[in-house]
């Protein structure tokens, strides 16, 4: 479809006039004006293809810059279209450069310096304003590779050094590499992905680009370039203007003259003043010698060929051309407007273009104008023609007589540009530190207890190595725990801070313990069971299937829905329509969107003509809630009210009355709603928002009301994955983990108390008219604060909020701040309470180091909710003067700056927590005393004992005698050499990493992946590792045939059947299977009855297994039966 629009263009008379015009002879000064939004990006697409020539843009900001480079990008292929940003924020603060920006920048200088095809280079004043480092500076320090060189690895060590690389285990940013063996990894500046280099002795052998986050490989490379950090200090001393770089060939395309030029001026300013405030003993380079001004600029622009695409032209022109183009109208959401006018457009011989971001738009337009006009929805389908892809603005072409409309701009949606980050995926590493184990954590073992993890060691057994993990326990007592039987252990996860017992081994404490935890665990679990099961025969109102109106609602949102928003949605409407009352717990981090979900539920409710309450625990959130709700659902035939102890006696007695003859539709309200007071005509369907904040007389209450009424939960508390599944036994859940795809990450910096950052952060933030919370958690001098704040700032207007104002003043203050009233809240931490202020921004958290991890979090999550970039200031002592876990707590913060890494990051405290929250709060206790990990391995076994025994009728999939599971955990014993040399994979802690990886495999698919992961990052498997890989298929034949215990020593394989006597593994077709094969096999195979310590024991004895590779033949052989 795009075609069409790209022929209309590319056979233009005007557009080829123009080309010929550029191509002819350089230095060629034409203007063109009249074109608006999006119809730039056609016209540069055309000129580009037809000239052949490469194209610098210069627009007027980083973000229009980013809104046409994406359009450019769609339009060519992001091979051609490059982005060129400033490095830094302000001239001469060098350590505030931003890495992903240099990265995209040395990109470009490789680009032009490689001679490949032309490119189109898409940049903005402040980029510009930089000089560059010069060709044949970036000649010298450029190292080239490829396949087949002779070089040695010392060689490339050498020149890394010299580059200032830093050499590490594993790579994850820009200038880093490492060694192992023969293969050396590089994280280079010019390019997004860092490079894998795998030697055979001196010569190079292949080379790949690999990823920093799974650390496997993407593509082949024949030949690299390895460039250093050309923002360096080192290479200051001389620097050119980028149009000095550039090929005199380049076609410069400037959107605004002026602008572009009063810019440079204001920034080379900015430089001087910044310049002149360096201390004068240390010798800088000099503004000239580092950026760009106007008059410099406009001296070697004349040498180019230059395009203005402003009304008012600056350079003498030698051609204009004057093209007639409009912005695309505003609708305000009303579709028959849309209709009418793409109607009026095909009457005048124009054609209608809907540019959607994806399908389901496309799907949206359609079953719009469907149901606004059904008579004519034949005639209205050839009007128009839906194109999917994401365009900047709309317009009105009127020469061409094409119209050009996007879908955000008609459902008034925020459309987000994006950049390449190479710099982003560094996330998941320090995740993995965060979890992985340290000599001297504490662990958790099922059998024996809590004791102390020793690291790795090498154990001789039998006279073979093999590895395991050691166990420091009470007394110094060791148990080594083989690598086969890592899921027994895991890392002790308990309150922060207190040191749990250490057990005794042996001892009878830890036993009792456990039985005494499943006991408790047991009865919860049985009760929420039992709940579930009655609530499933219960009968409730079926609601009809979503009308146009629920369409309409939906698409109007104003961010894009991410897919498991689009899960719950549904989810939530499948519930509703069913004659089951709906009973779903929808859990999100902050900010996901599951207020979103509420509404389209409360709405789904109304249209049904349904009355819907909904629960909140605050009377700050009662008022937001009404507002939110009000502005969504405003365009519709909805009325909201709320209650909450600001409302006087007559208005609430007003809203009661409404609410009992039916004339309200939603009512939000504080815990007052579960009074007697409040009557509802027509109750169909009840949110609770915040569930964990409600009281137990509360919730019973409720269910008093809504006996048979649809309940929608909604709770910010992450629920454990483990403890997802095996609560779907007993609650619906819906969770949302991905964060919404248009909204800013937050930029998150660690400071020092310094009050002229304050001061410049502050009045930034004021400028772009936002609102700035400062926290400060003492009381004693929170007006000192206040009082420096005014003092720096003295146009803003400062309020105070801490707890130990009364009630009222503290809410009106808050609403006054949600009001935009005053500029700068300063508050102790009462804000974390879900306070949500759209406008503010800029968030500062004063001694920040002695907050946890999901406090810090929540609060930094009150900004950064629209689509402005927010700020994040942690305010904390240099890292030396704070302790190690509030250093480690700090760090892990400035790196998650995306939003949705709460999940990751407030998992740890929150879990306990929110583990507590569904199972009841005196769960805590134990949780404590035996660490997390297992305290759900324990509830796993619990639920499962129960729906095989008390409640078989409700699950009857999980007991059928031939697939049910009849060995949970399989117990290995071997002499052979199972492990991952050290020569192979030289860090302990990645090594461990790895074996708990393998532990959690669960088919062919993912080993054989899991193999091909090993090969691609540290060459091929030795053979120990290869019996390692083969030692897991085995485990996986015999826990199917039902062995629990397998012991392969001496030559001979020994397989432990069952051990429950009664079980009805003896009764199945697997145990059946087994003994035919006995029976056929008797020449290999024995089986027979011991008597153990444990009872009875029947076994299976293989003779003659000398290998691995033998004992996998023999369990595939019977297996296969």
């Amino acid at each position: 479809m795009s075609k069409a629009i790209y022929s209309v263009y590319d056979n233009s008379p005007k557009i080829e006039q123009i080309a010929a015009q550029i191509a002819q002879n350089h230095a060629q000064k034409l203007q063109l004006s009249g074109w608006v939004g999006s119809s730039i990006s056609f016209v540069i697409r055309s000129l580009f293809k037809k000239t052949e020539l490469p194209f610098l843009l210069i627009l007027n900001d980083k973000e229009e810059a980013a809104y046409y480079l994406n359009d450019l990008e769609q339009m060519i292929g992001d091979q051609d279209v490059l982005f060129y940003p400033a490095s830094f924020r302000r001239p001469y603060h060098i350590e505030e450069t931003d890495n992903a920006n240099v990265l995209l920048r040395a990109e470009v200088l490789n680009r032009i310096n490689s001679r490949k095809k032309p490119a189109i280079i898409v940049s903005y004043p402040e980029a510009l304003f930089e000089k560059v480092v010069t060709r044949k500076e970036l000649d010298k320090n450029t190292l080239k590779v490829a396949v087949g060189d002779q070089i040695s690895i010392d060689f490339i060590n050498e020149v890394l050094f010299e580059y200032e690389f830093k050499r590490v285990d594993f790579i994850t940013e820009p200038g880093e590499f490492s060694v192992r063996g023969g293969i050396v990894d590089v994280f280079s500046f010019s390019n997004d992905n860092p490079y894998r280099i795998e030697f055979f002795g001196n010569e190079v052998d292949s080379i790949r680009t690999f990823d920093v986050e799974t650390q496997l490989s993407l593509e082949q490379q024949k030949k690299i370039t390895i460039i250093p950090n050309v923002e360096n200090q080192f290479f200051q001393e001389n620097r050119e203007s980028f149009l000095d770089y550039i090929s005199e060939k380049t076609v410069v395309f400037i959107q605004n003259t002026e602008g572009l030029l009063s810019q440079l001026d204001k920034q080379f300013a900015k430089a001087q003043e910044a310049f002149d405030k360096l201390s004068k003993d240390i010798k800088h380079a000099t503004p000239e010698q580092l950026f760009l001004n106007q008059e410099q600029f406009i001296k070697r622009a004349l040498d180019f060929s230059l395009v203005e695409l402003a009304s008012k032209a600056i350079f003498k022109t030698t051609k204009k051309f004057e093209f007639h183009t409009q912005p695309q109208p505003s609708f305000n959401k009303q579709f028959d407007l849309l209709l009418n006018n793409l109607n009026d457009n095909h009457f005048n011989g124009y054609k209608n273009y809907l540019f959607c971001s994806n399908d389901n738009q496309a799907k949206r337009f359609h079953d719009i104008f469907e149901t606004l006009d059904e008579a004519n929805s034949e005639n209205i389908r050839k009007q128009y023609n839906t194109i999917v892809l994401p365009l900047y603005q709309g317009f009105i072409d009127e020469e061409n007589q094409i119209t050009c409309y996007t879908d955000h701009q008609i459902f008034e949606r925020y459309h987000k540009f994006s950049i390449k980050n190479g710099y982003s995926k560094k996330q998941n590493i320090t995740l993995k530190e965060l979890t992985s184990l340290s000599v001297g954590d504490y662990v958790t073992h099922i059998d024996h207890g809590i004791g102390k993890f020793g690291g790795l060691q090498k154990i001789q057994v039998e006279g073979k190595t093999q590895e395991a993990i050691k166990l420091v326990y009470a007394d110094n007592d060791i148990v080594y725990v083989s690598i086969h039987s890592l899921h027994k252990i895991s890392r002790y996860n308990g309150k922060d801070g207190t040191p749990p017992k250490i057990y005794k081994l042996g001892s009878n404490a830890w036993k009792v313990l456990k039985q005494k935890t499943k006991a408790r665990v047991k009865h919860i679990a049985f009760n929420l069971i039992q709940l579930y099961a009655k609530r499933r025969l219960e009968k409730g109102f079926q609601y009809a299937p979503d009308s146009y109106l629920q369409n309409e609602l939906e698409s109007s949102f104003i961010y894009e829905d991410t897919p498991d928003q689009i899960k719950s949605t549904q989810e939530v409407k499948a519930d509703m329509e069913s004659e089951r009352p709906m009973d779903r717990l929808v859990c999100g981090d902050v900010g996901f969107g599951k207020t979103e979900v509420a509404i389209r539920a409360a709405f789904k409710a109304v249209d049904n003509s349904k009355q819907v309450a909904v629960l909140v625990p605050t009377t700050i959130l009662a008022y937001q809630h009404y507002r939110t709700f009000s502005e969504r659902l405003k365009d519709m035939p909805v009325s909201v009210g709320y209650l909450n102890r600001f409302r006087t006696a007559k208005q609430k007695a007003e809203t009661l009355k409404q609410l009992a003859e039916g004339k309200l539709d939603i009512v939000i309200g504080t815990h007052q709603l579960v009074n007697k007071n409040v009557v509802f005509k027509d109750l169909g369907l009840l949110i609770v928002d915040e569930e964990q904040k409600f009281g137990v007389n509360v919730k019973d209450k409720l269910k008093t009301i809504a006996a048979n009424v649809d309940t929608l939960t909604l709770t910010a508390t992450p629920i454990p994955r483990t403890l997802q599944f095996s609560l779907m036994a007993a609650r619906d859940l819906s969770v949302i983990t991905t964060p919404p795809p248009n909204r800013y990450p937050i930029e998150t910096n660690v400071v020092g108390f310094n009050e002229e950052l304050i001061r410049d952060a502050i009045s930034y933030e004021i400028q772009r008219n936002g609102q700035v919370f400062f926290i400060n958690n003492r009381i004693e001098n929170i007006k000192e604060i206040a009082g420096m704040i005014q003092r720096l700032v003295p146009n803003a207007r400062v309020g105070i909020g801490h707890g130990q104002m009364e009630g009222a003043k503290l809410e009106e203050l808050m609403l006054a701040f949600m009001n935009g009233e005053f500029d700068v809240l300063v508050a102790t931490t009462i804000i974390e309470s879900g306070l949500d202020v759209p406008n503010a921004n800029t968030i500062f958290i004063n001694n920040a180091n002695n907050f946890g991890l999901s406090d810090l979090h929540q609060m930094r999550g009150r900004v950064g909710r629209s689509n402005k970039k927010a700020f994040c200031y942690f305010i904390c002592p240099p890292y030396s003067a704070m302790t190690d876990d509030a250093r480690k707590r700090i760090q892990a913060l400035e790196q998650f700056s995306e939003l949705g890494s709460g999940f990751n990051i407030a998992m740890k405290d929150l879990e306990i927590r929110g583990a507590g929250d569904l199972l009841g709060g005196e769960q805590s206790g134990f949780i404590n005393e035996i660490g997390f990990d297992t305290y759900q391995k324990i509830m796993n076994e619990a639920i499962e004992e129960l729906k095989e025994n008390e409640f078989k009728d409700l699950y009857p999939e999980q007991n059928d005698i031939e697939t049910k599971e009849y060995v949970k955990d399989l117990q290995l014993d071997t002499d052979f050499e199972l492990l991952f040399p050290d020569e192979y994979i030289n860090t302990v802690s990645e090594r461990l990493l790895l074996y708990n990886e393998l532990a959690d495999i669960k088919d062919e698919e993912a080993l054989l992946a899991y193999e091909n992961k090993l090969v691609d990052r540290f060459g091929p498997l030795p053979k120990q590792a290869i019996s390692l890989l083969s030692s897991m298929k085995i485990k996986w034949i015999a826990t199917r045939l039902g062995i629990e215990k397998l012991v392969m020593k001496q030559g001979k394989m020994i397989g432990y059947f069952v051990s429950d006597q009664q079980s009805d593994y003896y009764q199945s077709g697997r145990f059946h299977q087994v003994l035919q094969f006995v029976q056929k096999q008797s020449a290999l195979c024995k089986m027979k009855e011991k008597q153990t310590p444990n009872g009875l024991r029947l076994l299976l004895t293989f003779d003659n297994v000398k290998s691995i590779r033998r004992a996998l033949e023999l369990m595939e052989l019977m297996g296969k039966q």
